[in-house]
């Protein structure tokens, strides 16, 4: 077997791993690639494989950076399976065909823009700007899903098959144990998708691995530090909108529309049946998180028991009388126009796409407003900028100053930090012969194989885009 890495390769963003097990080849998430508009697009148009040779894609979640190349994929030919837990399935479905749209929207607003500095002869380039992917991309694509229960072993023929198990990450995520039968032994290789924390608001704790597995793919994504305890949260939430609506401005949260936005909308569903905020108007302003939140109401089998409780208690626990969800853009631009405190949470979580740049672009010049940042946020994107507190941040290609507060929650990230990515690896370390470190910066990849090697005396690297490893029975890689 050989286990080639593609994506989220000392970044945190494009994740897409390659297996090769005689002859065939397998894809470990297919996601997209998020930073420089331009490095972006050509990262993820052009796969450095043919599209028509891929056999299957193993997917662990559905968030767009391990997701949302997908459509692309089927673009440029692949016609194999996409196995997937339920809830992503039914995720993917609404956040996919929102990629696709998101992308078609943005491409014609930027060229309305070229075409009017064209027409004033200012340089608009060499031509239009293009979508990666269409709606009909991403409506060929959903057939090709096939659904895999946690836990059920899914037989990919040919001496390969896999299971998968509760991540903990978001709803519906999983890590996948792939086994392979090779000259007699069996090989198996664990892919952590995303990890995540115990606590978390909505989902399950995640479930520890269980050996024997010979090599481990693990996200470091927060490899080189500790969180902060999950239990000031709601204090840090509060305190924050008490502050900006005393000076009379507008909260404006940018959060993945996919397990982000759900766990605030529980937050402030607390916080407000609880008289601890203001009364104030709050608006989820996204069609895909309107959308993903009906999915989530549908997989009530995967809350864990607080949440439970609150469903039988009679209470709804993405829903409260001052929240609106908005899906129209005439009502979202609506909201720009009122006065007084409000909150919006918008996708998408990185700032890169979607209406939360049209609600940045009119608050981040005004001091009374507030940016609250709920996620990690990846290099050179618009939400590290805002991270970085940078004097100027680039919206739509244009400067805009940065005067609004910023304020990070780092408390709801849904990344194991060290310490939990250690205990969570725990069960594997007297079978494992070498760990592969993914999803994170080359900071972070470097401190965790230190903390790995010093803790377990693993083997811990964080490969390049690019970099092959050959896995045999027996003998390290």
């Amino acid at each position: 077997m050989k286990l080639r890495f593609w994506g989220a390769a000392r970044t945190v963003t494009g994740s897409m791993h390659e297996v090769s097990f005689e002859g065939r080849r397998l894809l470990l998430d297919c996601g997209l690639y998020q930073g420089r508009r331009k490095e972006a697009f050509a990262r993820n148009s052009e796969f450095p494989f043919p599209a028509t040779s891929v056999e299957a894609v193993l997917l662990s979640h559905a968030h767009i950076d391990h997701s949302g190349n997908l459509p692309n994929l089927v673009k440029n030919g692949f016609s194999g399976a996409i196995y997937a837990t339920p809830p992503t399935i039914d995720l993917c479905e609404a956040m996919l065909a929102d990629s696709a749209y998101l992308q078609e929207k943005d491409a014609e607003f930027l060229n309305k823009r070229l075409a009017r500095r064209r027409a004033i002869g200012m340089d608009g380039g060499n031509g239009d700007i293009r979508p990666l992917y269409t709606m009909a991309d991403a409506e060929r694509t959903f057939p090709l899903f096939r659904s895999v229960k946690l836990g059920e072993i899914q037989d990919l023929g040919g001496g390969l098959r896999y299971r998968m198990i509760d991540a903990g990450h978001m709803l519906g995520s999983a890590a996948l144990i792939l086994e392979a039968r090779e000259a007699g032994h069996d090989l198996r290789v664990a892919f952590s998708g995303d990890v995540g924390r115990k606590g978390l608001p909505i989902i399950r704790d995640p479930e520890p691995p269980t050996p024997p597995v010979d090599y481990l793919i693990l996200e470091s994504t927060y490899g080189d530090r500790l969180h902060q305890d999950l239990g000031p949260v709601k204090q840090k939430l509060e305190a924050t909108i008490n502050r900006t609506c005393a000076r009379g401005g507008r909260i404006v949260v940018p959060a993945f529309a996919v397990g982000r936005t759900q766990q605030l909308v529980l937050l402030l569903t607390q916080l407000m049946r609880e008289e601890r905020i203001p009364s104030i108007p709050m608006f989820v302003d996204s069609p895909l998180a309107v959308n993903v939140t009906e999915v989530f109401r549908r997989h009530e089998d995967s809350y864990d028991a607080e949440t439970r409780s609150i469903l039988e208690d009679g209470n709804d626990p993405f829903g409260f009388h001052r929240l609106r969800y908005i899906r129209t853009a005439a009502e979202s631009k609506a909201l720009n126009d009122l006065r007084g405190p409000y909150l919006v949470i918008s996708a998408s979580g990185m700032c890169e796409a979607g209406r939360i740049l049209h609600h940045l672009k009119n608050s981040v010049e005004d001091p009374r407003n507030t940016v609250l940042i709920t996620g990690f946020q990846a290099q050179h994107t618009l939400g590290r900028k805002l991270v970085d507190k940078l004097p100027e941040v680039p919206i739509f290609g244009e400067p805009y100053r940065l005067r609004a507060e910023v304020v990070k929650l780092n408390e709801l990230s849904g990344h194991a930090d060290q310490h939990e990515l250690l205990e969570w690896m725990k069960p594997l370390a007297t079978s494992l012969r070498r760990v592969f470190l993914v999803h994170g910066e080359e900071t972070q990849g470097a401190a965790l194989a230190r903390a790995i090697e010093e803790r377990y005396g693993i083997p811990a690297s964080q490969p390049a885009r690019g970099d092959e490893f050959e896995l045999s029975p027996g003998r390290a890689a």
